[in-house]
C-alpha cells in the first residue's frame, strides 16, 4: 500500500496590515538617526552658494544650536509615518499578491519597478502634506528672524498653513513629489529586490545581504532622483504666489542644469543609511515575526 506524500508545508507571509505597520516603523526608526542629514541636504539645496556639506553643518551648529540639526523630526517622522507606511506596505503586498498568483515565482526586474512606482506614486500623495512641513520646518532656520513661519511641530505647521494659506496648501508641489517618489521607488525598491537576490549567491542571509543590497539601492536611487527631489524642495518652500514654472525656470536660468545635483554628498549620505536602516529594520520585524508566531 502506498504511503502519502506530504504536501509541502505552504509558504508563510507577514499579514498585509502588518506588511504597512512595519514598513512606517522601519522608516520611521531610519529617520531618528538621519534626520540631521535631511535638514543640511535641504538647507544646501534651497541655497545659491556653492558651500560643501561640512561648512553648512558648521554654520548650522554656530548659528542656531546642535540640537537644530533634528529641526523638524516630528515632520520627518511623520513623513514616514504616512509616505514610508503606505510604499512599503503597497509594495510588499503587491509583491506576495504576485507570487500566489504565479505559483510562487518572484517577479522579474521590469515587474518590480512597475510595482514600485506604483507603491510610491500613492505613497507619495498621501505623504505630501508632512513634506511639505518638513521642507518649511529644516528652511525656517536659514531665514532672517522676522520671515521665519515658527512652526512649533509638524500639527502646528499642518493646521497652520490650512488657515493662513487653505487646505489645498498641503499639496503644494504634489506633482514633483509624486514623480520624486515614482523615481526613487522604481529605482530603490527594484534594485534592492534585485540587488538582494545577486548578493544572497555569495552572502549568508542576515544584516550584512540587507547592507549590501542597501547601499546599491541607496547609490542609484541619489543618481536618478536628485534632480526631481531639489525641483519638488524649491515649489514647496517658495514664497507666496510664486508658480511653480517660475520656479523651475529660475532655478535653471540663475544656477544651472548641474544645480540639480547641488547636496548629492548630504544627499547620498542620507538616502544611503535611511535605505539601509529602514530595510535592515523591516527585515528584522519580518524575521521575528515569522519566528515567534
Amino acid at each position: 500500500m502506498s504511503q502519502a506524500v506530504a504536501a509541502p508545508p505552504k509558504e508563510r507571509y507577514v499579514p498585509n496590515g502588518l506588511k504597512f505597520a512595519f514598513g512606517g516603523l522601519a522608516g520611521m526608526a531610519a529617520t531618528c538617526v538621519v534626520q540631521p542629514l535631511d535638514l543640511i541636504k535641504t538647507r544646501m539645496q534651497l541655497s545659491g552658494g556653492g558651500r560643501t556639506s561640512f561648512a553648512v553643518a558648521g554654520e548650522i551648529i554656530s548659528r542656531e544650536g546642535f540640537l537644530s540639526l533634528y529641526t523638524g523630526l516630528s515632520a520627518g517622522l511623520l513623513r514616514q509615518a504616512t509616505y514610508t507606511t503606505t510604499r512599503l506596505g503597497i509594495y510588499n503586498w503587491l509583491f506576495d499578491s504576485y507570487k500566489e498568483r504565479n505559483g510562487g515565482t518572484a517577479p522579474g526586474f521590469g515587474i518590480k519597478t512597475v510595482l514600485g512606482i506604483t507603491a510610491g506614486s500613492v505613497g507619495a500623495f498621501v505623504g505630501t502634506p508632512a513634506e511639505v512641513a518638513l521642507i518649511r520646518m529644516t528652511a525656517d532656520g536659514r531665514l532672517p528672524a522676522e520671515q521665519r513661519r515658527n512652526y512649533k511641530n509638524v500639527f502646528n505647521a499642518l493646521t497652520r498653513i490650512i488657515k493662513e494659506e487653505g487646505v489645498l496648501k498641503l499639496w503644494r508641489g504634489a506633482t514633483p513629489t509624486v514623480g520624486r517618489a515614482m523615481v526613487v521607488n522604481a529605482a530603490q525598491l527594484s534594485t534592492y529586490s534585485q540587488a538582494r537576490e545577486v548578493f544572497a549567491a555569495y552572502v549568508a542571509e542576515g544584516i550584512t545581504l540587507h547592507f549590501c543590497a542597501s547601499m546599491v539601492s541607496g547609490l542609484v536611487t541619489t543618481i536618478a532622483s536628485m534632480p526631481v527631489d531639489i525641483i519638488k524642495t524649491r515649489i514647496q518652500n517658495a514664497a507666496k504666489g510664486q508658480s511653480q514654472v517660475e520656479v523651475v525656470t529660475s532655478l535653471l536660468k540663475n544656477e544651472g542644469v548641474f544645480s540639480l545635483w547641488k547636496g548629492f554628498l548630504p544627499y547620498y549620505t542620507r538616502l544611503g543609511p535611511h535605505t539601509v536602516l529602514t530595510f535592515i529594520f523591516l527585515e528584522q520585524m519580518n524575521a521575528a515575526y515569522l519566528k515567534y508566531t
